[in-house]
């Protein structure tokens, strides 16, 4: 579909478009690598997240809710675009080698940024364009450098400020952000362990800004923050609070920059987050916006595995007793929290089990709004569990599909998950093996029923199949033949 195309479909708008009432503004924050368990509302008990847990409180909060994919851009992609991953335009990380010369002239040469988005792709921002919504992305964008088809000011954003390239963001003290094409320095870093200016305060104060200056209009505020993403670096104030709270204890460093007390370190960096997002709360309420607002909160995948970095998933229990890390298509990857809180819209206290994705978050808020989604997409509106109004449309069945981590393929059908593993390997015996578990009473993947159920693997099968479509880029040799 061409981008003239989408822009027709876009301006087919419904009625009550135009109505007078106001537009609801939209905060969606994202966090960076976060578990689904490292929040207090999920049963964290080391971690403190109480303005993220107000959120669930005063508010919905899902059980299973899951990410894009199970690493950053991709899942992004899928957030963006309201497309499974059989059908996104991007399905891995990918780090480009050549830049036009546009990009290039803006000295972007060491961070190079990931895979483009294509142009014709519609995103949550040009969606909101159609109501006249300023739109802000204060964080990591990771969907491709400024200069090529993916800049985020060319995709519906009127402002961009932060980390435009994914590896850029691995150091929280920067040397610059990007405020759109302008670098602006960042006092007193020098990408070294610590730093006078650290960037996730500068991404708090820009939203803050952001705020007051588009207060007497509809906004959409995208906050993927860069925590708890490595490496773990964080104000010593921070760290403070929990560096004779949490136990320490030796490991082997691998990967990243090290911190003295990763422990304590990887938590104050949630918690600093925490303490941000209750700061653009206060905001929002003190310029009289609560009952206009809707805050979404979620995470792009599971968090991380191997301790890297210094990170500790098994001491944190930051999936809880899900299977798998960050990179596995298991539960551990790509189940992630997902928080909603509207003041008069949202009722207090509410718990969904309704399976979803990050997908559904571009046909949920194009519903909100009152704009119309593209076509061609994968997501359903999640309004009608959000708002308790309506019949809530559920998903045949999730799927996704992952060409690295030895290549992955997964799907889930009611309380059915059907995965399969090293995918990419060449020649391999056909069919590939599905394992099936029964995720009500087996939420930690530990019992393979697919022995006992081969009609119903046959059908998982048949609807992996028919849920891939081969990518340009991202090709699976299993699936694709090469």
């Amino acid at each position: 579909m061409s981008r003239l195309t989408a822009c027709l479909l876009l301006l087919s708008s419904p009625a009550g478009l135009l109505a007078a009432d106001r537009a609801p503004n939209i905060v969606l924050i994202m966090a960076d690598d976060l578990g689904y368990a490292e929040l207090g509302c999920y049963g964290q008990k080391w971690i403190k997240t109480p303005n993220i847990d107000r959120l669930a409180a005063e508010g919905i909060r899902f059980t299973d809710f899951y990410s894009g994919n199970a690493v950053c851009a991709p899942s992004r992609c899928c957030l963006m675009t309201g497309k499974h991953p059989g059908h996104a335009y991007v399905r891995n990380n990918f780090a480009q080698k050549k830049l036009p010369a546009e990009s290039l002239a803006l000295g972007l040469t060491d961070w190079t940024g990931q895979r483009p988005l294509a142009s014709e792709e519609v995103t949550i921002a040009e969606v909101l364009k159609q109501r006249g919504y300023a739109t802000a992305a204060i964080g990591k964008w990771g969907l491709g450098q400024f200069g090529t088809t993916g800049d985020p000011n060319q995709q519906g954003f009127d402002l961009f400020y932060g980390f435009n390239c994914q590896t850029h963001a691995h150091n929280h003290y920067p040397k610059f952000l990007m405020r759109n094409r302008e670098k602006e320095v960042q006092p007193g870093n020098n990408r070294g362990a610590t730093g006078e200016t650290f960037s996730q305060d500068q991404f708090t104060k820009v939203a803050l800004e952001f705020i007051d200056q588009n207060k007497d209009k509809p906004f959409f505020l995208y906050l993927p923050f860069a925590i708890p993403h490595l490496s773990i670096q964080v104000p010593d104030e921070s760290t403070a609070e929990y560096t004779n709270a949490i136990p320490e204890e030796k490991y082997v460093h691998k990967g990243y920059i090290q911190h003295p007390t990763p422990r304590a370190g990887y938590a104050a960096m949630i918690t600093h987050m925490d303490r941000d997002i209750g700061k653009i709360l206060s905001k929002i309420e003190t310029l009289g916006l609560d009952g206009d607002t809707l805050v979404i909160f979620t995470s792009d995948n599971g968090a991380t595995y191997d301790r890297l970095g210094g990170s500790d998933s098994d001491f944190f229990e930051s999936v809880a007793n899900l299977r798998g890390l960050k990179g596995s298509l298991y539960e551990g990857g790509v189940r992630v929290p997902l928080v909603a809180r509207w003041p008069g819209k949202i009722k207090s206290g509410q718990v969904s089990h309704v399976p979803s994705a990050l997908w559904d978050m571009l046909p949920t808020i194009a519903d909100i709004t009152e704009t119309k989604a593209p076509q061609m997409i994968d997501g359903l509106s999640l309004a009608p569990t959000l708002l308790g109004s309506g019949e809530q449309k559920m998903h045949d069945y999730l799927y996704w599909e992952f060409p690295a981590y030895g290549g992955q393929q997964s799907i889930r059908m009611g309380k059915w998950k059907g995965i399969r593993q090293n995918m990419m390997k060449r020649n391999n015996p056909a069919p590939l093996k599905i394992e099936l578990y029964d995720l009500e009473a087996d939420p930690g993947e530990t019992t393979d029923l697919a022995a006992q159920h081969p009609d119903l693997v046959d059908k998982l099968a048949k609807l992996m199949a028919e849920a891939h479509t081969p990518s340009e880029f991202d090709k699976i040799p299993a699936l694709d033949g090469k």
